[in-house]
């Protein structure tokens, strides 16, 4: 820590001095340990979480007011080791090589301890001050497994603390144990030692890089030596390169012995030594049959899952319709009731513009929007849509890409912003690219009201699983084409599915509301401005200047009422604006007086499938660049009017 003056807390009876800065606690851990629950509990912030890997893929950062201390909190993505294969590695590694924070908060799994110990071995080796959170002890107590935390401590080096991070219980404690842990020398990982063979070798490295005064002569510098990686700094000096070549025979001797690579040899030591602790840490009483067992001979049956998803997926949307439909009657209902009987220009643009764009925004928030992001943030925590990535691996391998790609599909439904983001798990370039176009595809939860609220509710059932059915054919198409275009391997994967777990309703609640709230910050204020100004270009006669210019193909090609155009434009800044611009342009009578059912299929088809919303396409500008971009909305613009004149033409023998 750099000098400062000190200032004294006490914390649970317990005196601690500490600096007067800002403290700096780095979470760290392996995937879906809990760790962006803890950030949220601790700074809160809604970062996405979820009872699944992949969340988090960048570096996030709060603060934390305690006991009179500002404190950083920043959490780094979910990884399982420094081999740095994959991006979330090389962010986490090098931000705590470079970055330095004060504490490493290494939140751990009770209930795989070994393979959560793995990487906090590379933790220790970095000398890091480490404090070690027992996530999820809950559910290891329900599957018969008891640790001994005081002896775990003692074994390696660090103050542990229990946690159910989900409930808040142990949270604040963790900042306690790493403000007390900033003042006591650190123990480093003087307690941990490989097989004599290799920690020998080892420490022969750490007396040589002691020799040339390195500062930073920790036990992680030696094996990264040892493994032939030379973190050292480019110098001339001699010293250093002679350490390298000392550090190349002694790796080479440990080969010989071995039989094996020495990043193999270094790996199993770590294996060996991990598994030594939490044997003698864990006690398990008991058979553990588990529940999430038995329900994974359904949801992973390579004939029942895919046919339980398509089940989920169909409830979904009755439950969402069934309820946007209900909500859609009681807010007609009551602004009906309350229409003023005075007509002027001014109360036109008033009435139909400003409150029928207001209420047609909150038909389409609170009766589509808000509940299908409910439901998905619930299936998010319980760790069904994990087993639904694990499904889709398969299909995806027939797209050139692995079963990672599905996370970012599934993302997809509830928003493409985030999904598009998350495509950053692809492991290069062609990968990545394949993934967030195929993600800005899928009907987020935006289009699909859409499609409950115009097709559902004046169509017919039938047609709303179409649409969607065709829909995502298209993805899987559009996929084939890419593949065949930009052909490559398809990598194999390790993916880690969770365990099953009843969502917490607070943590349910609080991500569907951090969706949610920027569609009423920022959907309703735009809906209801564009609202107003269609309806004043109507009022003034100015509304088929500009219909007339989009006619050739909306009118012509899409067979559609002349202005959808002008909801087309708008419907670009935000996608669920289509339909609430389509019932405020109705006026207040039915929708099926302005539009025929065939129109509101084709409609549908041409916003499911056409331009991206504005938010998408910045994101989409900053993971891919302004030429990329430009090529994926023209591409997608091309295929929705090619698709939707052929349907209007197909269409029309049946509707």
């Amino acid at each position: 820590m750099n000098e400062a003056n000190e200032s004294t807390v006490i914390e649970n009876n317990t005196t601690v001095s500490v600096s007067n800065k800002r403290v700096t606690l780095a979470l760290a851990g392996n995937v879906n340990v809990g760790k962006s629950t803890i950030f949220n509990q601790l700074t809160g912030l809604v970062q996405e979480t979820g009872n699944w890997g992949g969340k988090t893929v960048d570096i996030k950062k709060g603060t934390l007011a305690h006991h009179g201390l500002q404190i950083d909190i920043i959490d780094l993505p979910g990884i399982y080791s420094f081999a740095t294969y994959s991006p979330e590695e090389q962010i986490t590694q090098e931000y705590i090589l470079t970055q330095n924070p004060d504490v490493i908060i290494n939140v751990v799994d009770a209930t795989s301890l070994e393979r959560n110990l793995f990487f906090t071995l590379q933790l220790k080796e970095m000398g890091q001050p480490v404090v070690l959170v027992l996530n999820y002890n809950d559910i290891a107590r329900k599957k018969n497994i008891s640790i001994d935390t005081r002896l775990l401590g003692e074994l390696l080096g660090v103050p542990v603390v229990d946690a159910i991070a989900i409930k808040g219980i142990g949270v604040h404690e963790l900042v306690d144990a790493a403000l007390e842990l900033l003042n006591k020398p650190q123990n480093n990982a003087g307690t941990l030692k490989y097989g004599s063979e290799v920690e020998q070798r080892i420490v022969q490295i750490i007396k040589l890089l002691n020799n040339i005064s390195l500062k930073e002569a920790s036990k992680w510098l030696a094996i990264q030596l040892l493994e032939g990686k030379n973190p050292l700094p480019v110098s001339n000096d001699e010293r250093i390169a002679a350490i390298a070549s000392s550090a190349e025979k002694l790796a080479a001797e440990l080969v010989s012995m071995h039989g094996e690579e020495i990043s193999t040899v270094i790996s199993a030591e770590r294996y060996a030594l991990a598994a030594s602790i939490a044997q003698q840490v864990s006690i398990r009483n008991g058979a553990d049959k588990k529940f999430s067992d038995r329900l994974d001979t359904i949801t992973l049956h390579p004939v029942f899952g895919y046919f339980l998803f398509f089940l989920t997926l169909a409830a979904i949307l009755v439950v969402v319709s069934l309820f946007g439909n209900w909500v859609t009657e009681l807010i007609e209902g009551f602004f009906n009731s309350i229409k003023p009987e005075i007509s002027s220009l001014a109360m036109d643009i008033f009435w139909n513009g400003g409150v029928i764009g207001f209420y047609a925004a909150l038909i389409v928030a609170i009766g589509f929007i808000l509940p299908f992001f409910l439901i998905l943030s619930w299936l998010s925590e319980s760790g069904y849509l994990p087993r639904v990535a694990f499904l889709m691996d398969r299909p995806c391998h027939t797209l050139g890409l692995h079963g990672m790609s599905s996370i970012p599909l599934i993302m997809a439904l509830g928003c493409n912003v985030p999904a598009c983001m998350a495509c950053r798990v692809m492991g290069n370039r062609r990968d990545h690219l394949i993934a967030i176009f195929l993600t800005t595809m899928v009907p987020c939860t935006a289009r699909t009201s859409i499609v409950l609220g115009l097709v559902g509710a004046f169509v017919g059932w039938q047609w709303v699983v179409g649409i969607l059915a065709f829909q995502f054919l298209l993805i899987y198409v559009v996929g084939l084409i890419l593949n065949k275009i930009m052909p490559s391997t398809s990598p194999g994967i390790i993916m880690e599915i969770p365990e099953y777990r009843w969502p917490s309703w607070k943590n349910v609640w609080r991500q569907a509301w951090f969706r949610f709230k920027d569609f009423l910050t920022i959907g309703v204020p735009l809906i209801v401005a564009g609202s107003v100004i269609i309806e004043a270009l109507k009022v003034y006669n100015l509304l088929d200047n500009i219909t007339d210019i989009m006619s050739p193909v909306t009118v012509s090609w899409l067979g559609l009422p002349a202005f959808t155009g002008v909801l087309l434009i708008f419907g670009i800044l935000r996608k669920e604006a289509n339909l609430a611009l389509l019932i405020s342009f109705a006026g207040g009578v039915a929708i099926t007086t302005i539009m025929t059912p065939l129109q509101m299929v084709v409609f549908t088809i041409v916003i499911l499938i056409y331009i991206p919303c504005i938010s998408t396409i910045a994101v989409l500008i900053k993971e891919t660049g302004l030429k990329i971009t430009t090529l994926m909305v023209l591409a997608e613009i091309a295929l929705a009017v090619l698709i939707g004149g052929v349907a209007y033409r197909l269409l029309g023998l049946f509707l």
